[in-house]
């Protein structure tokens, strides 16, 4: 059994050092481990970056989820990319409560028209784990899409992160290729 295993079965990354002391690890110990899984999270995300072109869903996937599928609180944010794909950068553009992040087009446009975005993916978590869209989500989804295609900027998807799973609206058909 490894750390690996150590790690999904107490998910040691959200909890407090407080109760890590305890189950019996020493402050020193619980350092150490926050510390290795930061750095791995790390090591991942840069990883996915040098991936350089998004071709898929489970690109921004593994780019994204070691950081936002243990969140308590709902995180919305914009990934922009240029006319190849690649990615400029992302913005975080809300953080919520426990379960609703509240986001505005206006926001989103006006993040993709400082960066020159010729496209962008929406990318939220879900804190209870299921990634499967509320109706709010959805709602928001095609508001977001018809405000681009007022300016001409592509909305490639909308990833959802659970724990550990993901739910792609490109993927399941509720944004279509132009």
């Amino acid at each position: 059994r490894g750390l690996g295993d150590v790690y999904k079965r107490q998910n040691i990354d959200t909890k407090g050092f407080a109760e890590l002391k305890r189950k019996g690890l020493g402050i020193a110990k619980i350092s150490q481990i926050k510390a290795s899984i930061e750095i791995g999270k790390r090591f991942l995300k840069e990883k996915s970056l040098s991936k350089v072109k998004v071709k898929t869903s489970q690109d921004i996937v593994d780019y994204f989820i070691p950081y936002m599928r243990d969140l308590k609180k709902e995180v919305f944010k914009v990934v922009l990319l240029n006319g190849k794909n690649k990615i400029i950068k992302d913005v975080t553009l809300s953080e919520g409560i426990l379960t609703k992040s509240v986001v505005h087009p206006r926001e989103v446009i006006k993040e993709a028209v400082t960066e020159s975005a010729a496209a962008l993916i929406l990318i939220h978590n879900h804190p209870s784990g299921e990634p499967q869209p509320s109706q709010d989500d959805i709602e928001i989804t095609n508001r977001i899409i018809s405000v681009c295609e007022l300016v001409g900027i592509k909305i490639l998807d909308h990833i959802i992160i659970g724990d550990n799973n993901y739910f792609s609206f490109f993927n399941e058909g509720l944004i279509r290729e132009e």
